[in-house]
């Protein structure tokens, strides 16, 4: 139990100084606790992509919120604990618009039209129409459907890196077929 409050005051105090703008203290907060938060979310979401993601978001809130937390509110880890659990849930709930409830994955209809309905002499489609399939697939899903990098790589099924590259590829090439 005092390792407990110990592992808490120092996170508490490490959420303070993160309200002040210091880098090596969100350090702090993710050496003694990235581990956990992954596996919270795991828990939740059985997908590694999609856990890391939660865990990442989760950081980048802890940063830009640190000074909302109030130790007279509950523990540092509690308030910790609860940005990447509602992270998580907030991904879950996502998910579950792209999956069918028997569990298999089903194509959104409108992907499948997405690029048709553009007026056939428009710039955009026919650049939409020179990309790679995944390439294509990557960006209409971002930016028609507003998938996160990690719902997109559940969605393709592939790893989240190789999500994140692609829509970058797709954007870049429309980036550079559009002039």
């Amino acid at each position: 139990m005092v390792e407990t409050d110990l592992l808490d005051s120092q996170l508490a105090a490490a959420l303070n100084r993160c309200a002040t703008g210091d880098r090596t203290a969100l350090r702090v907060i993710y050496d003694a606790e990235a581990g956990r938060m992954i596996g919270v979310a795991m828990r939740i979401l059985k997908r590694r992509d999609l856990a890391e993601e939660a865990a990442h978001d989760a950081f980048i809130r802890i940063w830009r919120g640190a000074r909302g937390f109030d130790a007279s509110r509950g523990t540092a880890r509690s308030w910790i604990f609860a940005i990447v659990r509602n992270r998580a849930l907030t991904i879950l709930r996502a998910e579950g618009r792209f999956e069918s409830d028997d569990g298999e994955e089903r194509l959104e209809p409108d992907f499948l039209t997405a690029v048709d309905r553009l007026p056939e002499n428009s710039a955009l489609r026919r650049c939409l129409e020179a990309l790679d399939i995944k390439h294509r697939s990557a960006v209409v899903y971002s930016y028609v459907f507003g998938l996160s990098h990690g719902e997109l790589a559940g969605k393709m099924s592939v790893p989240l890196g190789t999500a994140k590259s692609w829509t970058r590829r797709g954007l870049l090439s429309l980036q550079e077929c559009m002039g």
